[in-house]
């Protein structure tokens, strides 16, 4: 969570964090296996072929090595989007960064949330996630999809929005 605690203003506490789901790294790691088994596959078959000459790349090993190079970038890309979405809340915001180069965030005051919901599928809901949309005041909904424990990152919301308010009556 190092976006969410730089960013921190006086007084305040990180209460939840969470983030993207695994379930975000299935289709990178199924393109890496796209690649990288025929990539391994090629460099065994041209290493061990009967005109293999050791020490020498020969064109399939090439080939092999570049498909190896192709799911490694797929797997890592897939685990930098998701370390690179931060969301949490604390006792006075609620705030998501979402990527590295190029970043989009959203940062509420509690008591300028109007609403938050939770949309589940029925394999979100047994795997644990889903996409939670926000809304401030007067604001356009904004959705965050493939949230780890929508649920308990609502509930967080909630329990801090009703501690605000028993501080101010």
């Amino acid at each position: 969570m190092d976006y969410v605690e730089k960013n921190l203003i006086a007084g305040e506490t990180v209460v939840y964090t969470t983030r993207l789901h695994w379930s975000v790294l299935i289709g990178p790691m199924v393109l890496g296996l796209i690649f990288g088994v025929p990539g391994i596959a090629l460099i065994v078959r041209s290493a061990t072929g009967p005109d293999g000459k050791s020490g020498s790349i020969t064109p399939m090993m090439a080939g092999g090595l570049i498909l190896l190079v192709v799911a490694a970038v797929c797997i890592g890309a897939g685990i930098l989007k998701r370390n690179a979405t931060e969301m949490a809340v604390t006792n006075k915001r609620l705030v998501v960064k979402v990527g590295i180069a190029s970043r989009r965030t959203l940062e509420l005051l509690l008591q300028k949330v109007e609403s938050i919901g939770v949309e589940e599928s029925l394999i979100g809901r047994i795997l644990g996630y889903g996409t939670v949309v926000v809304r401030g005041t007067g604001g356009t909904p904004e959705p965050f999809h493939r949230m780890a424990h929508p649920i308990e990152f609502r509930k967080q919301v909630q329990e801090q929005i009703e501690k605000l308010l028993e501080k101010s009556n």
